[in-house]
C-alpha cells in the first residue's frame, strides 16, 4: 500500500503525484518532465532528474518503488509537456487525481480536436476506433458529474474549422441535452456525444475551397453542400457505425422546424428529437465563431438570437441554451483557440 504523505497545500499547488498508470506510459529510461521524489525524513519535495536524462537500470526501478509508494511527483511548471503527453493517451486523465476540472476539460477538448482532424482527413475505421475510445473516455468523465460540462461549455473555439465545430457543436450539445434530459443511462449519454461529434462528417467531402470562400456561393458551388447530410450517414455506416441518433444528427442538423431546412425539408415533428437538438448545437457553433466573411457572434447575443427564431428552432432547447448564460454563475470564458495555438506551436 502507497504511504500517505504529510497533508501540504503548497506540495498539491505545485506539483502533481504521479501515479502508477501515468509513469508507465512515459518512456521507461528518458522521463519528458522532471521527476522529483518526496524526502521524508525533511517532509519536502527534492529533484530527482531532469527532462530526458537517461536513467540507469537501478534508477528506473527506484522510481517505479517511489511511485508505488505515492512519493514520487512532477512540478506543475511542467503542465504543458504533461498535458501533451496526456493527450495522445487521454484515459490517463481517469487515473490522475491531482489534475484540476480545468485542466481535464483542456486536455479533453485537445484531444478531441486531434482525433476529429484526423478522421476528417481519413474517414476511415481506423481512424474511428481512437476517436471512440477518446470519446468514451470524456463520457466516462461525465458520467461521473453532469455539471462538469460546464468547465468545457466555457472553452468553446472561435476560430473557424471543422473540427473545432465538431468539439464545438458536441459540448454545446450535451450541455442542452443533459439539461433537458433529467434521466439518461450511460449508453444514451455516449451515443449522444458520438453523434453530435461527428454530425458534420459528410463536410470532408465537401471541396475544402468552398469552406473558405469570402462571400456568397453560387448556385453550383450549393449544390455540392447540400448532399453533405446524407454523406454523412451514408459514410459512417460504411465504417459500421451506424445507430439512430447518429443518423440523426447527420441526416437532419439542417432541417427547420418551418420545413425550411433542406436535404428532405421536414417540419415539426417529422424532425427527430437528436436532429432538433444537433440543429441547435451546430447552428450556435456556427454562429459564434468567425468565418472568412464575417466576424463570431457574441456568445450569449447567438443564443438570443436562436430563441427568437422559434419559427425554425426547437424552443425548449434553445431556451436551455439560453438557461446556461442566464444563470449568472457561468464565469469567465477561456481563449481555447490560443491555447491550442500555442500547444501546437511549441
Amino acid at each position: 500500500m502507497p504511504q500517505q504523505r504529510p497533508n501540504n497545500q503548497n506540495i498539491d499547488e505545485q506539483y502533481y503525484q504521479i501515479s502508477t498508470e501515468i509513469l508507465s506510459s512515459f518512456p521507461k529510461y528518458h522521463p519528458p518532465v522532471d521527476l522529483f521524489s518526496f524526502r521524508e525524513d525533511i517532509a519536502v519535495l527534492a529533484p530527482y532528474c531532469r527532462k530526458g536524462q537517461r536513467l540507469s537500470n537501478e534508477q528506473v526501478e527506484e522510481v517505479a518503488n517511489l511511485c508505488a509508494e505515492g512519493n514520487l511527483f512532477v512540478a506543475r511548471s511542467d503542465h504543458h509537456i504533461y498535458s501533451r503527453h496526456i493527450v495522445k493517451q487521454l484515459d490517463l486523465v481517469l487515473q490522475d487525481d491531482h489534475l484540476t476540472d480545468a485542466e481535464i476539460a483542456d486536455i479533453c477538448i485537445r484531444a478531441l480536436l486531434l482525433r476529429m482532424r484526423e478522421f476528417y482527413t481519413q474517414p476511415v475505421k481506423a481512424m474511428f476506433e481512437p476517436l471512440y475510445k477518446d470519446v468514451m473516455v470524456v463520457t466516462e468523465y461525465l458520467w461521473g458529474d453532469k455539471h462538469r460540462i460546464n468547465t468545457f461549455m466555457r472553452r468553446l473555439f472561435r476560430k473557424d474549422e471543422q473540427a473545432r465545430h465538431a468539439v464545438n457543436t458536441m459540448i454545446t450539445g450535451l450541455r442542452i441535452w443533459t439539461h433537458i434530459t433529467p434521466e439518461f443511462r450511460r449508453k444514451d449519454l455516449d451515443r449522444v456525444s458520438l453523434a453530435l461529434l461527428l454530425h458534420d462528417i459528410g463536410m470532408s467531402k465537401v471541396p475544402p475551397f468552398l469552406l473558405k470562400k469570402a462571400g456568397p456561393l453560387k448556385q453550383e458551388e450549393k449544390e455540392k453542400i447540400i448532399p453533405h447530410p446524407l454523406l454523412g450517414a451514408k459514410m459512417m455506416q460504411k465504417t459500421d457505425v451506424s445507430f439512430d441518433e447518429l443518423v440523426h444528427a447527420c441526416f437532419q442538423h439542417h432541417e427547420r422546424l418551418d420545413g425550411s431546412g433542406y436535404p428532405q425539408h421536414s417540419k415539426d415533428r417529422q424532425i427527430t428529437r437528436m436532429g432538433r437538438l444537433t440543429a441547435v448545437a451546430d447552428s450556435y457553433s456556427a454562429m459564434i465563431c468567425e468565418r472568412p466573411w464575417r466576424k463570431g457572434k457574441d456568445i450569449v447575443a447567438a443564443a438570443k438570437e436562436l430563441v427568437g427564431d422559434h419559427q425554425r428552432y426547437d424552443h425548449e432547447m434553445t431556451s436551455a441554451l439560453l438557461g446556461v448564460f442566464a444563470a449568472g454563475n457561468f464565469g469567465e470564458m477561456v481563449d481555447m483557440d490560443a491555447i491550442v495555438d500555442i500547444k501546437e506551436a511549441e
